[in-house]
């Protein structure tokens, strides 16, 4: 492709790229990935010497800086890496020419190098997204007023959820927002849209996948569980066995498994937990998988669930209704914009293992119910959520900015 056939040059500023996998880089993955007539330079950490400072993936130029610096990988990106990513856009402006657009993700370290660059170019437009999933306004004063600077020099902010756009507004009433929500590759997923599983089968399988971190609620599924194969509810934070747990557990017969796709710093701990409620036999952690296998697991299941005490969005439950799973999930953050109680999901308290344990036979009861959820689900990531419709949200604002 030659220079004059090129619609736009856009710099993405990103603290972590892939081989690291999160939301973030999968949505750039999904999005460069179907915009050819873009030209994209990317740059991001390099938390070991293994990765390369340059490489080609897929339509990206990636640059990796702070491994030659001889800084720890550690110290840099905490500290110094919006001034390395400054000095980096800098030299690939001088050898390549000006960027149409700045686009940082996430309002972190990248980002804060992205605010310099917009004080050394004011003409060239700044964009951030915003996908956090923790609770942004009570993150420590230091790191919100570092992130209300980020808002405050932007052109444009695209977040992935309404809750996200209301935080926003508060830093910068003035500043442009689109609702643009992580989305699901289809074609990987069709495949895997299996029917809801029938009464007669011997075990039911719950799954979650996610980070094993704090806000995401893990704990209180694997409590959860215990209520369900051992016949004991929680009061106050301590077991009770009851007359309605035993009758719960009865219902659930044992023939209930969960499988935890992911990983995460509580690893160790969630382990251990499994270990003293003595559910070895009916709790997996499956550790990190392949985002192409994420599919597969999620068509050997029948129901979805991730408790989480935050969420910005929460992809995780879209490719579960991709497949044709029905979820339960909590009314926190971007959740609500497309878990509609009864609808297309269940609704559980935060926090509350009896009420998830409820939500969760509620669903292995009610065949009918299950499939009204699935069928809505999918249904509605096919119009909403599908990264063929998304990119083009993000043609119209590259063109217009």
């Amino acid at each position: 492709m030659t220079q004059k056939s090129i619609l736009k040059r856009v710099l993405i500023l990103i603290t972590a790229y892939l081989p690291q996998v999160g939301g973030s880089e999968l949505a750039i993955k999904n999005i460069t990935d179907r915009l050819p007539g873009i030209s994209f330079d990317l740059i991001t950490s390099r938390p070991s010497k293994k990765l390369p400072e340059y490489e080609r993936m897929g339509s990206v130029n990636v640059y990796r800086v702070g491994g030659s610096l001889g800084l720890s990988s550690f110290l840099l990106p905490k500290n110094f890496f919006p001034i390395a990513v400054f000095f980096k856009a800098c030299q690939l402006m001088h050898k390549y020419g000006s960027y149409d657009v700045i686009h940082a993700y996430q309002t972190s370290q990248a980002a804060g190098g992205g605010w310099l660059l917009k004080w050394r170019y004011p003409h060239t437009p700044f964009m951030v997204t915003v996908q956090e999933g923790k609770v942004l306004n009570k993150q420590p004063l230091l790191m919100r007023f570092f992130r209300y600077l980020i808002f405050r020099k932007a052109d444009a902010v695209t977040v992935i959820s309404n809750y996200l756009a209301q935080y926003v507004r508060t830093q910068n009433p003035k500043v442009p927002i689109n609702i643009i929500p992580n989305g699901v590759d289809l074609k990987k997923f069709t495949s895997y849209h299996l029917p809801i599983s029938s009464e007669d089968k011997k075990e039911q399988v719950i799954i979650t996948a996610s980070r094993l971190v704090p806000k995401n609620g893990i704990g209180d599924l694997i409590d959860a569980m215990a209520i369900l194969i051992n016949g004991k509810s929680m009061e106050n934070g301590k077991w009770k066995t009851t007359e309605q747990s035993r009758a719960v557990a009865f219902m659930a017969m044992g023939n209930v498994k969960l499988l935890i796709v992911g990983d995460g710093p509580l690893r160790e701990n969630l382990k251990f937990k499994i270990k003293n409620l003595k559910l070895e036999n009916k709790i997996e952690l499956l550790g990190e998988v392949s985002p192409d296998k994420v599919p597969q697991y999620l068509a050997e299941a029948d129901i979805f669930v991730r408790p989480s005490l935050s969420e910005g969005l929460g992809t995780a439950f879209l490719e579960a209704m991709a497949v044709g799973l029905p979820i339960i999930g909590t009314p926190v953050g971007g959740i609500p914009d497309f878990l509609k109680d009864g609808e297309t999901g269940l609704f559980c308290k935060v926090g509350n293992p009896n009420d998830i344990a409820e939500k969760i036979i509620k669903l292995l009861e009610n065949g009918e119910l299950r499939n009204k959820l699935a069928e809505n689900g999918r249904r509605l990531v096919e119009e909403k959520y599908d990264w063929d419709i998304i990119v083009g949200e993000f043609r119209e604002i590259y063109g217009k900015l």
